[in-house]
């Protein structure tokens, strides 16, 4: 018996990491539900391949020209639109497992969904907890469902706990996590040099292969920043004892600190294949078709603490953590925002941090939503914001 596998995000990095994994053991997998955002040839060929049974595209025009694409080779997929669509595939009741791997806050109400439903949830959306974690927690908790984290940090950690160990809990004999940070395309950088960084110098990032909102947020390091918040939430742990380490040949995934001091660290090849195929194969092991990793040839690696004055956006997310409350959906929320307008050459790279940490003072203080429907009207109030400061900012500027 196949396990079913819905995947939410399935035309980007992760989607086809997952696809591959799927490829490779047939007889272990298959996959039954897909959305994308409005990719309609990347869709309509992993259709095409996978012949899943629903079809979901965030773009409802996308969506369309899906189905006439589908309906003109005879394939039987049903196509859906909008977050409606969204839902379907993470309710999909032929799934066990759902890859929720939308990239920010559009991932948050599916992910919630699956949740729900009590499926085997495969994480690699972080703003979901970041936006709602207690929400997504509860769930979680209420359902019966498994949370398995896909993000090659929080999955580290993960292997190295004892194999009862459930997400949410208490980490048994930790006295501190050490999530590992790559450093991104700008860790030497001269600090003079980053203003005039453009959107492809921030994407080309050395060790992974990725998404370009995910890409800068490597580069800003508010990727790490948000997985200090994540991990918070998966693992039970206070700010204090969650702490960073550049480690730029991104070999080691993370590390933790045991009570008697001893440090477990999970190692290997920079390829999402690993976490992917241990969180859908979990509590076995199975071949995701990583290269084995050669210690010896990997060469000398590297550990150092992060530079705040390089890295603000780190700053501003554990400043987030700490403070609780609604700060960490206005930090994500912010972040969206400002990667967009940077992407798009509204703004340049370190005005990214000064936008977040404006839109922290006037809202960072705000108490936490508790219902989904506040939570997303918080969001969009806080991208509002958002956009507004990029425009005052530009406007001071054009005056300048």
């Amino acid at each position: 018996m196949t396990t079913g596998v819905a995947i939410l995000g399935a035309t980007g990095s992760i989607g086809a990491s997952t696809l591959d994994v799927i490829e490779r053991h047939p007889d272990r997998f298959r996959c039954v539900a897909v959305s994308a955002n409005r990719d309609v040839d990347g869709l309509a060929a992993i259709c095409r391949r996978h012949r899943p049974a629903v079809a979901a595209m965030a773009d409802s025009q996308a969506a369309a020209q899906l189905a006439v694409e589908l309906r003109s080779q005879g394939l039987p997929t049903e196509v859906l639109a909008g977050p409606a669509g969204l839902l379907a595939v993470a309710e999909c009741q032929e799934a066990e497992q759902v890859m929720a791997a939308i990239v920010g806050a559009a991932g948050l109400l599916p992910t919630l969904a699956a949740a729900h439903c009590g499926k085997r949830v495969l994480l690699a959306n972080k703003e979901s907890l970041v936006m709602s974690g207690r929400l997504l927690m509860d769930a979680i908790a209420a359902s019966g469902a498994e949370l398995l984290p896909i993000d090659s940090e929080h999955n580290a950690i993960f292997q190295c706990m004892p194999g009862a160990y459930r997400c949410g809990a208490p980490l048994p004999g930790v006295t501190e996590i050490l999530l590992t940070a790559s450093g991104g395309p700008f860790l030497d950088t001269p600090l003079s040099a980053l203003p005039g960084k453009s959107p492809d110098d921030a994407c080309a990032h050395p060790n992974w292969e990725m998404g370009r909102k995910i890409s800068v947020d490597s580069a800003t390091m508010m990727n790490k920043g948000l997985e200090v918040i994540e991990a918070a939430w998966l693992f039970g742990l206070p700010a204090e004892q969650i702490r960073v380490v550049i480690h730029p040949q991104s070999v080691v995934h993370s590390m933790v600190r045991m009570d008697d001091g001893s440090v477990l660290a999970q190692m290997g090849q920079p390829d999402m294949r690993t976490p992917i195929v241990y969180g859908m194969a979990w509590p076995e092991r199975l071949d995701g078709g990583v290269k084995p990793l050669d210690l010896v040839s990997a060469g000398p690696l590297d550990f150092r603490a992060p530079d705040v004055e390089r890295f603000p956006c780190l700053r501003l997310a554990q400043e987030a953590l700490v403070a609780g409350g609604a700060a960490p959906l206005v930090l994500n929320a912010a972040n969206e925002v400002a990667v967009q307008a940077f992407l798009g050459g509204a703004i340049q790279f370190t005005t990214i941090a000064e936008v977040i940490d404006q839109a922290m003072q006037q809202s960072g203080h705000l108490d936490s939503p508790n219902d989904v429907d506040s939570i997303v009207a918080l969001d969009a109030d806080i991208r509002r914001l958002t956009g507004e400061l990029i425009r005052q900012r530009e406007g001071r500027r054009h005056h300048a």
